[in-house]
């Protein structure tokens, strides 16, 4: 299938959409006017995770998360600005509470719960009169006007708190606070970060609406809505994290306007995000920052804050909807990326994940492959040079634990994330259940629960069918049952007994995606997992501490492989085998249970730049004749090193030869920009969206950009567009230029050296010349007096 995201409204809602005839919910639901939502969060401490997850949750505990006031001076409770409101204070422990409460609620840790009400207590303490909480200096920090963005992640620390423990301070302190807020000038709310994350507080007036009905909160989600991001009418931010928080607010101010336009609106702005940056598996997109035009490749990364909003974003939109597609994203989120943004022992984090990603160093990227300049590949603690992440990864696992049991409206029960776990829950008449799943999910495709119940109880399972599985069945004590298909759920309504066993079978298939906005590469999947190459992964430790060590990532494996496909079914290509590994963590190259078979052949043409960052990928079917090899692929939240989008192998001479570009200087800008704008049409020699290649900041001198291939090519034209930024930097078209082509015996030749090498701007110049058979062209361009110079495109012809 093509590898386009599927939209968002791909299933329909699940129902019911409000209580039936004498079912009722039996937690916190939304109040009228508010849209009521198909499924409901369960209490903190509901769900009780098993196997692979709680591994996950364990090493969480001793790691990063877990650990993090041993390694982060903004947790001194002594300096931080959230405990002492005279010291500074922003994101960083707002950030870490969040996930760390949550860490707790889930397993049962006395340490972390102990320490998560000291801090609660902190911030508590810091209540001013008028709802201010917090450090003083954010109420003036924003253009002399309040900061409210780290409250956002306060808050949901603070209502996850309540949730668990009951403490009756934190109901008048939301309160407080959000009045506070209303107080403020309609403006305040288009300012910062904030701005774009405004959703996340209208779930928190929601949350206090729904407990005390006071109608001046929902006045305040509409002047929130009003002044705040507008994503209802367009993309305001291209920022990662800002997208990833940001795109759900349509649909959350949705509940209180009853207009189904907004959710819609919510749909456009993710699919349109996931169209452009998100072709390629895991559920992330291309924004090792921001998303830029022309960096779609899936070499761009995808920042770890990013993966555990959206993953959030994509829990919230779950319940408030009820359609499936939202928790697959989830799923595909958490199951093939989160891991790989971690080392193996959750000691380090990184910034940047990627679906392609061949070494992760400590070593700045300065030729313009990544958004940012800095290094942020290397697994470390990163207090100081991830910041953001470090602190805020740690809800990821718990918030997925307590998503993966939902209530839903009618008094049943939703199993909304498989994996194992038990739960308990009011359901029916109010009976409190327990439900144990065993499953291997995902590595296996069936999923049993049992029932525990003090009485019979009649009630309403919810059975979340994932996207990819087309032919689910359910058995009962062995024997096929009747469901009914509710959107992207099987509901089985009966009168429940204890020990009572519900058998799920989700058969798992290997598939093929193309995605043909990245050059018709391919990805494989089986079941929810998507499967990258096993590169022998080269672990360095490069600084930190024995307690906190960091590690650099290089590969002891040829990466550059094309995969040989069937052409008439590609699955038929792949094999899938289990592994007789029994580690109880699963996302380690020996750890995991199963893997694929496949047959590739090595792309020499596909290589990495001068600072060791893969190539763009080029068109698919890529031409090779190296020998077939076998090949392990890996689930590939397994892989550390990873290809997962892989270009396809063909010998014919129809297929692709792959170019390598290197250049005579390549300062701020990568020679590799002319491989990703293979199909580009510059709009004029100063476009900037679409990534460029200057010899800046060398001047005046000549300089040379070449393409090498591992096999001869057949040329007999080449077009150029000169990159010229007159009137906004240094840049011009060279004073003239040559073309050359390698010979036989390795020297460079001449061609077309009679023809006009043209120089215009804002257009392709062409050279035509008598076809050559050559491994290199090279372009040699002198240079203006005083000025530098590139291109935005250099294409071949025969």
């Amino acid at each position: 299938m093509a590898g386009v995201a599927p939209p968002a409204h791909a299933v329909s809602p699940s129902e019911p959409a409000a209580p039936a005839a004498g079912r009722r919910p039996h937690y916190t639901a939304n109040r009228a006017p508010l849209r009521p939502e198909p499924f409901l969060r369960l209490p903190p401490g509901s769900v009780t995770p098993k196997g692979w997850l709680r591994t996950q949750l364990d090493l969480q505990l001793d790691g990063l998360n877990g650990r993090m006031p041993e390694v982060s001076d903004y947790l001194d409770p002594k300096t931080s600005g959230w405990s002492v409101p005279a010291n500074d204070g922003w994101e960083e422990l707002p950030y870490w509470l969040r996930g760390f409460g949550d860490l707790g609620y889930v397993t049962q840790d006395a340490r972390v719960l102990e320490l998560t009400r000291a801090w609660i207590d902190r911030i508590l303490a810091t209540r001013q009169s008028d709802g201010f909480f917090g450090p003083a200096r954010l109420r003036t920090s924003l253009n002399g006007g309040p900061d409210f963005w780290p409250h956002m992640p306060v808050l949901d620390a603070l209502r996850t708190w309540h949730e668990f423990s009951g403490d009756d301070r934190v109901v008048p302190t939301l309160s407080g606070w959000l009045k506070y807020l209303h107080t403020q000038p309609g403006t305040l709310f288009g300012q910062g970060w904030g701005a774009a994350r405004v959703g996340d507080t209208i779930d928190t007036a929601y949350w206090l609406y729904n407990r005390t009905g006071e109608d001046w909160l929902l006045d305040l989600v509409r002047t929130m809505h009003t002044h705040s991001a507008d994503y209802t009418h367009s993309i305001p931010t291209w920022h990662n994290v800002n997208l990833a928080q940001g795109f759900r607010e349509p649909a959350q101010y949705g509940v209180l306007a009853g207009d189904d336009s907004f959710l819609a609106a919510t749909r456009r702005v993710h699919d349109t995000v996931m169209n452009a940056y998100g072709q390629f598996p895991g559920g992330g997109f291309a924004a090792d920052e921001n998303a830029r035009p022309g960096y779609h490749d899936p070499r761009q990364g995808f920042e770890t804050c990013g993966i555990v909003e959206f993953m959030h974003s994509h829990q919230l939109l779950t319940r408030m909807t009820g359609d499936t597609v939202w928790a697959d994203r989830c799923e595909d989120l958490a199951l093939n990326l989160l891991p790989a943004a971690l080392d193996p022992l959750q000691k380090g984090t990184h910034y940047v994940t990627a679906a392609n990603s061949i070494q992760l160093d400590n070593v700045a990227k300065k030729h313009g492959q990544f958004n940012n300049s800095f290094a942020m590949q290397a697994y470390m603690p990163g207090i100081h040079q991830y910041r953001c992440c470090p602190h805020n990864y740690g809800m990821g696992w718990p918030y997925y634990a307590e998503e993966m049991w939902l209530a839903s409206l009618d008094g049943g029960l939703c199993a909304s994330l498989y994996g194992e776990s038990s739960v308990r829950a009011k359901v029916g008449d109010g009976t409190t259940v327990t439900v144990a799943e065993r499953t291997e999910y995902p590595f296996g495709d069936t999923v049993t629960f049992q029932v525990a119940t003090p009485r019979p109880v009649s009630f309403r399972f919810y059975l979340r069918v994932p996207g990819w599985c087309e032919r689910p069945s359910v058995r009962l004590g062995g024997r096929p049952v009747d469901v009914r298909r509710s959107g992207g759920h099987l509901v089985v309504d009966r009168r429940w007994h204890d020990g009572d066993q519900i058998v799920l079978h989700l058969p798992m298939r290997t598939t093929v995606r193309t995605w043909g906005a990245n050059e018709d590469s391919v990805s494989v999947d089986h079941g929810p997992l998507a499967y990258s190459l096993r590169i022998e992964e080269k672990w360095q430790r490069s600084g930190g501490s024995d307690a906190w060590p960091e590690y650099e990532v290089r590969p002891g494996s040829p990466w550059n492989v094309a995969l040989d496909l069937d052409p008439r079914d590609p699955a038929r290509s792949l094999v899938v085998e289990r592994t007789r590994a029994r580690a109880a963590n699963p996302f380690t190259q020996d750890g995991t249970p199963v893997r694929l078979r496949a047959r590739g052949r090595r792309l020499p043409g596909w290589t990495a730049d001068d600072q060791n960052v893969l190539a763009p990928l080029q068109q698919s079917p890529a031409r090779t004749t190296q020998p077939v090899e076998q090949l392990t692929l890996i689930p590939a939240a397994a892989a550390r090193l990873r290809i997962t989008s892989f270009p396809v192998a063909d010998a014919s001479a129809k297929a692709r030869e792959w170019a390598a570009v290197t250049a005579s200087f390549s300062g701020v800008d990568s020679p590799q920009a002319l491989l990703m704008n293979a199909a580009a049409e510059p709009s004029g020699s100063y476009d900037q969206s679409v990534p460029r290649f200057t010899w800046w900041d060398r001047t005046g001198t000549e300089e040379w950009v070449q393409y090498a291939y591992a096999e001869p090519v057949h040329v007999g034209a080449v077009s150029v567009y000169w990159y010229d930024d007159t009137g906004h930097g240094a840049c011009r078209v060279p004073a003239s230029w040559r073309l050359e082509y390698r010979a036989p015996d390795g020297s460079w030749q001449s061609a077309g050296a009679d023809a006009d090498h043209g120089t215009a701007v804002d257009r392709f110049n062409r050279l035509s010349f008598p076809a050559v058979t050559t491994t290199a062209l090279r372009i040699t361009a002198q240079l203006e007096t005083g000025f530098s110079g590139g291109l935005l495109a250099w294409r071949t012809e025969p």
